[in-house]
Parts: C-alpha cells; sequence; structure tokens
C-alpha cells in the first residue's frame, strides 16, 4: 500500500531563527504590521510503501530522527495519509 507522509520540521523555540527574523521584517515592510513573529521551517512530501499506516508511521519517524531533522536544535511533527502522488 502507499502512504504519504507530510513531515513539518522547525527550529526549537530557544533556537535564534535569522530566516524568520528576516522574513519577518520584510512581511511588517511590505505593510503587515500585524505579524508579530516568523518561524521558518522545511516541509517534506514523502511517498512510501507500507503495509499498514502504523509501519508508514514508524518508518517516516526514523527518516525524522535519523536525517530529516536535528534532535539538538529541530523538532517535527507528520502526518501519514493513504495514497501518494
Amino acid at each position: 500500500m502507499t502512504w504519504l507522509a507530510r513531515v513539518r520540521v522547525i527550529l526549537k523555540p530557544a533556537v535564534n531563527d535569522p530566516q524568520g527574523l528576516a522574513i519577518q521584517g520584510g512581511l511588517r515592510h511590505l505593510g503587515f504590521a500585524e505579524v508579530q513573529t516568523v518561524r521558518a521551517g522545511k516541509l517534506f512530501e514523502i511517498t512510501l510503501d507500507a503495509p499498514d499506516r502504523e509501519t508508514a508511521a514508524r518508518r517516516v519517524e526514523e527518516m525524522c530522527r535519523r536525517l530529516l531533522a536535528n534532535p539538538v536544535i529541530e523538532d517535527f511533527s507528520f502526518d501519514v495519509v493513504e495514497g501518494g502522488a
């Protein structure tokens, strides 16, 4: 069965985010004064074959822990749904 995982990786709250600060400044410069903070991150869409959702989720978590996120400075979350591109 094919699964689609959407993985979100973002810097931990205590880690400085210069890209987020630059985006925040740009948004304010464009007239979006209501923007208080911006945290930049990464989004991965991964299709994979697995016999069931639980196996797919375990594999995606392993991918995150081993490659996609740096556990020292980043947090990750993901969703796994049936189907894929």
